[in-house]
């Protein structure tokens, strides 16, 4: 730990804060991991120039940076301690550009995973990866971590949704990954590089997301089995027949026991464990999808799929 160098990082930033309160809550994460002690100061990021200045800093001095989004993660990612700093990403959280003739959205690493959707929605497009966070969770972090969430089974992880970054790298030079276009297949792929790899190459200031059309109607269905090979066996039957669902979930009786307990439902008594997909469809009738997904048969299912009698749109 060189406390030295995080003093004179945290000296010449002026976006830096020593406040105890700051930095008590920018050294932890949902995770439940308390570090024995807490990060040295905070440097609340505003702009790409404040990045590449902290970076600049802790590159000359030798100092330690954690970069932070909206501290949502359960890995103890962004934690820290003494001799580090926190760098700060949340309030970079606007939204810059939507396209949505290209479909794609320009955005800050601190802008919320939902709020991308909401305003993609309003053209008819969304932004697939939904991490179980996604109300509170931002961007910047999804990318780092390379969040998937229950959509993936259709769209994939956050790396099959992100087309290009600008990322600060860690003596502050600025290097932009990626392509704005689907197809892109010249030179090394620094884009999947540095998804996933949670701060430790450089830091994201810029994002272009791919985004989709949105879904004209979506079910839910939902079947219970008597045990979890049989269950396990039925969602890999669904896979088999062609009919990818967006969603793709199953729970064990275990699951659905506290399921139960914290909603005062009866799923268990139905049978365990269960397993729920929802299709989507892009402009097919709804009485159309109706007969396709009731000629789908769950092997070993003690009850039949449920379904909605109307579309949840």
């Amino acid at each position: 730990m060189n406390a030295a160098a995080t003093h004179a990082v945290l000296s010449a930033h002026p976006r830096a804060s020593l406040d105890e309160a700051e930095r008590q809550t920018a050294s932890i994460d949902r995770s439940g991991y308390v570090p024995p002690s807490f990060a040295d100061g905070v440097i609340f990021a505003q702009s790409i120039d404040d990045v590449v200045l902290a970076m600049k800093l802790a590159h000359e001095h030798g100092a330690v940076i954690v970069p932070r989004g909206a501290g949502t993660g359960l890995a103890a990612g962004s934690s820290a301690q003494a001799g580090q700093i926190v760098l700060d990403m949340s309030r970079m959280d606007k939204i810059l550009h939507i396209d949505p003739v290209e479909a794609t959205a320009l955005v800050q690493p601190g802008v919320i995973n939902a709020a991308v959707n909401q305003a993609a929605g309003e053209h008819g497009l969304f932004y697939a990866p939904d991490p179980a966070s996604t109300a509170i969770c931002s961007i910047g972090g999804n990318i780092a971590t390379n969040a998937g969430g229950m959509w993936c089974a259709k769209y994939g992880v956050t790396r099959e949704s992100v087309l290009s970054l600008l990322v600060v790298l860690p003596d502050g030079q600025l290097l932009r990954t990626g392509r704005r276009t689907i197809k892109g297949v010249a030179g090394y792929d620094m884009n999947a590089l540095m998804i996933g790899s949670e701060g430790t190459l450089g830091i994201v200031v810029e994002a272009l997301l791919r985004l989709r059309p949105k879904p004209k109607h979506t079910a839910t269905l939902v079947a219970y089995f008597p045990d979890e090979d049989t269950a396990a066996q039925a969602a890999s039957a669904v896979i088999a027949q062609r009919l990818t669902p967006s969603v793709l979930e199953l729970m064990c009786g275990k699951t659905l026991k506290a399921v139960d307990a914290a909603l005062g439902t009866e799923h268990e008594s139905l049978a365990a464990p269960c397993c729920w997909r929802r299709p989507t469809a892009m402009g097919h009738s709804w009485k159309c999808r109706r007969c396709a997904m009731r000629s789908l048969r769950w092997p070993g299912a003690s009850n039949w799929p449920r379904m909605p009698k109307k579309p949840r749109r």
